[in-house]
């Protein structure tokens, strides 16, 4: 099987809204969107996650990806697959639970750690890979690891990350990443996120260029 290419984006920022609930959905994304995000992850363990990941694929452009986090089986993917999830994003590497996801067309990100966890993703055919603990890791942990990955694996930094960071990963070449608490955290107002959101492409573009 090929691997499915991660979409070009302006912005290859993928807003993770953990404990997002429904009726708080339509708010929090649509901010993002205006903002320029395009990569919305709704990790399975909030609340009703496939109903809020249902609404956000529904009233996203073409352009957006929308999926979940923390996503651990087949049968997740399948019901990712029926609310209109694109993106697959997985603490960890499960080389059957990846194909699956692939086979449904869907941008595949894989948790690793390990050069060993980050090849196997790599063989499992996975989109790109989801460095994380990135905090833990470091930029110079990423990169030891990235020179014997596959060139055209998409490399995000995630977890302990936010736009403070952008500089460090930079220099080793990353351009994407995965922000939590960053841009999002549970009961703030679509005002809050707008405003972190235009922070975070604020400090994108300073490094990377506008």
């Amino acid at each position: 099987m090929s691997r499915i290419p991660f979409p070009p984006m302006r912005y290859p920022l993928v807003a993770i809204l953990r404990g997002l609930k429904p009726e708080e959905t339509e708010a929090v994304v649509g901010t993002l969107l205006e903002a320029g995000l395009r990569a919305i992850e709704i990790p399975l363990n909030s609340p009703d996650p496939f109903r809020s990941i249902e609404i956000a694929a529904k009233m996203a452009p073409k352009d957006a990806l929308i999926g979940a986090g923390t996503v651990l089986t087949t049968e997740d993917v399948d019901r990712l697959d029926q609310v209109g999830g694109r993106l697959f994003v997985s603490p960890n590497v499960d080389a059957p639970v990846i194909a699956h996801a692939a086979s449904k067309g869907m941008v595949t990100l894989p948790g690793v750690f390990t050069p060993t966890e980050a090849l196997a993703a790599a063989r499992a055919g996975a989109t790109g890979l989801k460095f994380f603990p990135a905090s833990v890791l470091g930029a110079s942990g990423i990169s030891a690891i990235r020179a014997v990955l596959p060139k055209e694996l998409e490399i995000a930094a995630v977890g302990g990350v936010s736009e403070t960071d952008f500089a460090d990963y930079a220099r080793i070449g990353v351009k994407s990443f995965g922000l939590g608490s960053s841009l999002f955290k549970p009961g703030m107002t679509a005002t809050e996120v707008r405003a972190r959101a235009d922070a975070t492409i604020k400090a994108y573009d300073a490094v990377y260029g506008a």
